[in-house]
């Protein structure tokens, strides 16, 4: 079924049950940051299809805040990583709330055994999903129901809700709450800075998942720099395990950096939407500075593109080097002694890629005031 992406939004195939029953909906959406970005758009679909629903989000704990202030749902419930014991708790819990529809928008064993343990009356998964027996509801792949080639993350979660009869469209965005108490914590921690209110400034994600999906300090270093001399401060983040990032960056850059990394979600989220540009490697913060509407260059190495990219946000560029071997899983580079797909990106495309975004950002910008 090829699907008109002009029109509004509409289903991908006939109903599988009485949407008119429904009062309670399940979405399972385990892992990480940018997985839970990805999502939001299948949670506006919910939202806009059942307005007067119940409708919950099942989250790994620690990046449950994320959706801290996000209005279209009514309740994250969690699950501790590995806890076999929490699994546990959290399957009584999703029993009790007896749920119509559980969606498992992520498909791994953990939570293919969470949506079976919810006992809901109905149960989608796609059919390529481990143990896709204990759903009662099993999807062909995404790729049919939209009929194109390749899917994003964003249209594989959505054509599941829309094989189910939700109506679903391309241009539903990503997007993420700036809750006030964050917004002015992470205003207080720029002020502590240096960084005054109304100083522009980019941000900067150094760190990854995988050495083949890491843009080089140095590198980056070169783009402050630049940045610098336009009088754009850098403002980099990581967690606290890759605050080694932050300090190559700052050994390598002749330009002031201000670092942060022991900001929450929610102050992440805040920081990337009061940011003037953000450049990075394939992360989820990237897909966090998307979700908020933020000018943004992401670096990419081994990753699949039409698959991660950031999703439907027309100021950004992904830059990458082209190599046959690409996309791999990303785990090791099985071609080269280094990850050249990423070590090969050079500088200036970077800063080309800056140039042209911030002209498309003032462009737009002076558009608006006329």
């Amino acid at each position: 079924m090829k699907v008109d992406l002009r029109v509004e939004p509409q289903p991908l195939a006939p109903a599988r049950f009485n949407w008119a029953d429904v009062r309670r909906v399940l979405v399972v959406r385990l892992r990480s940051i940018g997985d839970t970005v990805l999502a939001t758009p299948a949670l506006s679909a919910l939202r806009s299809f059942l307005p007067e629903a119940e409708i919950d989000i099942l989250l790994e704990d620690w990046v449950a805040p994320l959706l801290e202030g996000f209005e279209d749902m009514n309740r994250v419930v969690t699950v501790e990583r590995g806890n076999v014991a929490a699994r546990a708790r959290v399957a009584k819990e999703l029993r009790s709330a007896r749920y119509d529809v559980a969606f498992n928008l992520h498909g791994g064993t953990t939570s293919t055994i969470l949506t079976r343990a919810s006992g809901a009356k109905h149960r989608v998964g796609y059919k390529s999903y481990r143990y896709s027996r204990l759903y009662n509801h099993a999807a062909p792949p995404a790729n049919d129901l939209w009929g194109k080639p390749m899917t994003h993350s964003v249209e594989q979660q959505l054509a599941l809700l829309g094989w189910t009869g939700v109506p679903v469209s391309t241009r539903t965005l990503t997007h993420l709450a700036v809750t006030k108490e964050a917004s002015d914590a992470v205003a207080e921690k720029l002020r502590a800075g240096g960084i005054d209110d109304d100083a522009p400034f980019a941000l900067f994600h150094t760190a990854a998942a995988f050495e083949t999906k890491q843009w080089a300090a140095e590198n980056f270093a070169r783009v402050a720099e630049y940045l610098a001399s336009r009088n754009l401060r850098t403002v980099a983040i990581a967690a606290p395990f890759e605050v080694e990032t932050i300090d190559a960056l700052r050994q390598h850059s002749s330009a002031p950096v201000a670092a942060f990394t022991d900001l929450r979600l929610p102050e992440v989220t805040a920081l990337a939407a009061r940011s003037s540009l953000f450049v990075g490697n394939d992360s989820g913060i990237a897909h966090i500075a998307s979700a908020v509407r933020v000018p943004s260059i992401v670096i990419f190495g081994s990753s699949n593109i039409e698959h991660w990219r950031p999703w439907a946000n027309p100021l950004s560029e992904v830059v990458r080097e082209e190599l046959s071997c690409q996309p791999c899983p990303g785990y090791a580079c099985a071609e080269f002694p280094h990850p050249e797909c990423i070590r090969r990106v050079p500088v200036e495309r970077v800063l080309q890629a800056i140039e042209r975004i911030m002209k498309k950002a003032d462009s737009l910008q002076q558009s608006a005031i006329r």
